[in-house]
Formats: structure tokens, sequence, C-alpha cells
């Protein structure tokens, strides 16, 4: 067998994914197949195809290698497959069919979990793998209840920043344990030697050297609705950009982004050190970052410093807690003057809006009231679902009930189980309001969803921000609830550029207040959805230029 086992590492090795599959069929039986063989046959058929009907064999191929393995702690590798697989499965059925699976798809694996809780608390790979699971089925307080039960969290900084992440999602936390945990995840995050990294170079260019970093620069992305607005209107003369991509991917967007700049370069494929390397060699005068602790983050290239000034923003709404992290970028409606101590950047304050979007590439049209068709009030939040916890639940379900014959529609980009949200809203015996919308990945379908919305509900205290642009866009008012930090006060601050105050609940019982009253005022309804078809374009929101020059001003500022 040993002989067998090299000849196979040696086809893996050349890609011959088709004959080990054909080997292993023809030449033993089904009960000869170990573990190992059909677990390699599982592997072989995942390589080969990212169609379901394969996924699903390998899938079947998995399973019945961790069952035929009597000692489960060396079926890690097993489990892990099985684990990956099943979410491809179930992220394909998502995004290709338009389906949101139920949540009992998992339920074998939540099974194997259990009878095995000791060998994830001592796996890096299985606890990572098994959070993708919790992050389809379970409720975001869930998933952070398993993140606090495993030792990773005091050794791991990508489970810690996870964890953080994940708060956001909720109200357990106040900014101090935000900015607490930060300076936990900055601590835990590598610093190496300085001769394996390149010296770091201070000199005055002729042109100021502006990079920035990101795994999101792609097709549809929400981050590239904002950084287009900057790229496609700075001063040539005094600027050079480049685009730092921790993505593999060649679409439309990174075709088009390339023009716009000096030079694109992608570094997932680098280590952290080569990476810190590549762009110190660029001799960056200031690097932006877009990720934050969001996924796919390089923070461990921030912590070891880049360029001589850092800046945070965009794609993060909240201190990452390096003190390498130099400045953060917002409003003045996001933070004030006396919380500037709860985050460990400088807080650069941009005079009206934090973000500006390049809008599309479509005519906007003045999208008739559904209501006047309908009969009845349609509420809509496209956010992601991660979004809607346990309060802004009972919120939404405050409001249904208080507002006559009225409906809900929701959409999520995020693939994630229904099922859980049907019981939350069933609790309050509104589930008959509820449309659950299937997912697009048509973004004209998307978009003209809009236009079966009254009145948009924003989710809290994770605000939304390029789902309220959309709706803005097509122009349905967005009602939103102001909070306590950044993350929490990004639609208010949209809102105030629009001159829209009354859309902004102070509390749960205002924000209920605010929805109900609009809804029940038809004549108003229409005037304010005339007044953003009229008027969204002119505000900050969208007025891409005026964005710049006050963005770019600031750089200014801190480059001198």
């Amino acid at each position: 067998m040993s002989k067998q086992t090299v000849d196979f590492l040696n086809l893996f090795k050349q890609k011959k994914y088709s004959l080990i599959i054909s080997i292993i069929e023809k030449q033993t039986t089904e009960n000869q197949r170990t573990p190992g063989l059909l677990n390699l046959r599982g592997v072989c058929r995942m390589m080969l195809s990212d169609t379901n009907d394969t996924i699903n064999l390998a899938i079947n191929d998995f399973k019945e290698s961790y069952y035929k393995e009597t000692n489960k702690s060396k079926s890690l590798d097993q489990i892990k497959n099985l684990i990956n697989a099943s979410v491809i499965f179930f992220d394909n059925e998502f995004t290709k069919n338009n389906n949101i699976l139920k949540s009992n798809f998992f339920d074998e694996i939540n099974s194997i979990y259990e009878e095995n809780k000791q060998l994830f608390e001592n796996s890096l790979d299985l606890n990572k793998n098994i959070f993708k699971v919790f992050k389809r089925t379970l409720s975001v307080r869930e998933v952070i209840k398993q993140l606090k039960k495993t030792s990773l969290l005091v050794s791991d900084s990508d489970t810690i920043a996870s964890h953080i992440y994940l708060n956001n999602y909720l109200y357990d936390w106040s900014q101090s344990d935000y900015l607490k945990n930060s300076k936990i995840l900055s601590r835990k995050l590598s610093k190496y030697p300085s001769k394996k990294l390149l010296n770091l170079v201070s000199k005055k260019n002729d042109k100021i050297k502006l990079g920035f970093i990101s795994s999101d620069i792609r097709s549809k992305h929400s981050v590239t609705y904002f950084l287009r607005t900057l790229i496609s209107n700075y001063d040539k003369n005094k600027y050079e950009i480049y685009l730092y991509h921790n993505h593999n991917v060649e679409d439309d967007t990174t075709k088009e982004f390339e023009k716009y700049v000096s030079k694109t370069l992608k570094i997932s494929k680098l280590n952290n050190i080569e990476a810190i390397n590549t762009i110190r060699k660029d001799e960056i005068d200031i690097i932006i970052d877009l990720n934050g602790l969001s996924s796919n983050h390089r923070l461990n290239l921030f912590k070891n410093r880049l360029a001589r000034t850092q800046i945070l923003w965009c794609g993060y709404t909240n201190t990452s807690g390096l003190d390498e992290m130099d400045y953060l970028i917002v409003d003045k409606n996001l933070i004030k003057k006396n919380e500037e101590s709860f985050y460990s950047e400088k807080i650069i304050y941009l005079p009206n809006v934090w973000n500006c979007h390049s809008g599309y590439n479509i005519k906007r049209l003045e999208n008739e009231l559904p209501l006047k068709k309908n009969g009845h009030v349609t509420f809509g939040s496209f956010n992601n679902f991660k979004k809607i916890n346990d309060e802004v639940v009972e919120v939404w379900s405050s409001i249904l009930k208080k507002v006559k014959n009225s409906r809900l529609l929701l959409k999520t980009s995020v693939a994630t189980s229904q099922e859980l949200y049907e019981k939350k809203f069933k609790k309050y015996g509104v589930l008959d309001s509820i449309t659950f919308l299937k997912y697009s990945k048509n973004f004209m379908e998307h978009l003209n969803e809009y236009k079966k919305i009254d009145i948009a509900l924003d989710t809290f205290p994770w605000n939304g921000v390029t789902t309220s642009f959309e709706a803005i866009w097509m122009n349905v008012p967005v009602v939103v609830m102001s909070g306590f930090n950044f993350n929490s006060r990004c639609g208010s601050s949209i809102n105030l550029n629009l001159g829209f105050q009354n859309l902004i609940g102070d509390n749960k019982e205002d924000y209920v207040k605010k929805a109900v009253l609009l809804a029940k005022d038809e004549k108003s309804l229409q005037e304010l959805r005339r007044k953003l078809y009229e008027n969204a374009l002119k505000t900050p929101l969208f007025d891409q230029k005026k964005f710049s020059n006050d963005f770019f001003s600031s750089l200014q500022k801190i480059y001198n």
C-alpha cells in the first residue's frame, strides 16, 4: 500500500484527479476503500468541478470516510473537507439557483460537531470551518457564544478579529469594549524582525504616492462604488495611486480601475513579509486600508507599517485598535469630539459625509409609490440578515402591527438559513406579513426590487450603508435609528446629509413612531419621495467632485 500511496501522491501533484478516481474505483471494491482513499476521491472530485452534482458526490465520500474511520482523532481532514464542501454546496444553491436552504441542511455536520467537541476545541482548522456553518444557520449571538467557548480566542488573531467584527451586529458592547478588544487583537498580530524587512523610505516624492489595499475591489462589491468616486476624480499632477488587490479576481471592475491608477498589484498569494517588502519598495507616502477587521483583512501588514502614514477608511466602520493605524476618516455626524479617545486612530473629520457614492450608469426615474397600486404600505430591507438581530425583529414587528395590512420585504446577499428568521418573526405573530425575496446575481434585477418598497427600514446597531444609498438612488426614503458610535450612526449621517432629520429615530420607540407616522401619511410620503428624486444627486451623498476635493485636501494636510 505504501507504493500505491506514493503513486497517488505523485498523481495528485501532477493534477491527474480523474485518473486517481478511476484507479480507486477500478482497483478497489466498496468494502476495500479505506477512509484515506475515500477522502482522496472526494478531494479529487472537488478539484475537478465546482458544480453541485460533483460536490454532492464529494460530500458523500467525506461522510463515508468519516464514518469508516474508527479512530475519530484521525478524521480531522475528513471533517474539515466535509464542512468545506457542504458550505460550498449551500452557497452555490444560494447564488446560482436563488434558493435559501433550510438550516437542517447542516444537521449531520452539527451532530458530528456535538460528538467531537474535544477535537474541535483543540483544532484551529476545525474551529474556523465549523464557524462557517454556524454563520449560515445560527444567530450572531450564538456564533459569538461558540467563539467564546474556544481557547483559540486568546491565541489566534483571526478568531479574535471575527469575535470583534461579529459584536458590531449587537448592543452587547460599548465603544470602550471595541477599543479594548481591538487592542488585544493588535497585540496578537505578528511583528517581524527588521532584518527581514526593507527599510521604510520616508523621502518626499514629486507626487504624493497614495496606496489602497482591499480584498473587495471587484465587480459589484460595495466598496467599489465609493472608491470609484476618488480614483476617477483626482489631480494626476499631485498624486500617483497604487491599488493592492488582496484577491486573484480579474473582471470588468478590476480592468476598469486599472485605467484610473498608476499601478495595480495582486498580493493575496504573497506571505506577509513578501507583501510588506513589495509595498515598501513602491515608497508609498500614504496607504489606506479598505478592510479593517472584515474578512480577508491583512492587518498584519499595517502592524509592521507599509508607509509613514496609514489610514482606515470605508470598508470597516469602527476602530482597528492598531497604534500603527494613524488615522480614521469619518464625518462630524459619526464620532463626537469627546469620544475620540475610544478609537485608537486620530480622527479625520470630513466636512459633510465620510463616503460618497459614484452612482450607476442608468437613467433615474421617479418610481411610482407602490402604495397607490397595492393599497397597503410595503416596508423593505435588503441588508444582510446578520444585521437583523432580535431587537430589530422586535421593532420591525411592532411597526407591522401598528400599520394595518402592511408588508415587509426582506432580501440578503449573504448565504444563510431563511428558516431562522421565519421563526423569529413568527414569535411576534407577523410572519404572514413578511416576504423573503430571492437573491439575484443580476444587479439590475436587484435594483429594480426597490420599486416594490414604499419605505426602507434600516438595521441597528449596524446600519446599512450601500443598501441605503441604493434605496435613495431609487427614491425610497430610509428610516434609521441614531446610535452610540461610528458603526451605528452611518444611517444618521446619510439622512442628515439629505436634510431628512425627521427620519432619524433617537431610540427604538422613536424609530417605530417615525416609521408609523410616515406610513400613515400618504401625502407626506409622496412628497418625500419626490424630494429624494429631485435632490438626492445634488447632496453630498452623490457629489463626487466636492467629496474628492474634501478627501484629498485632508490627505494633503496630513502629508504636509
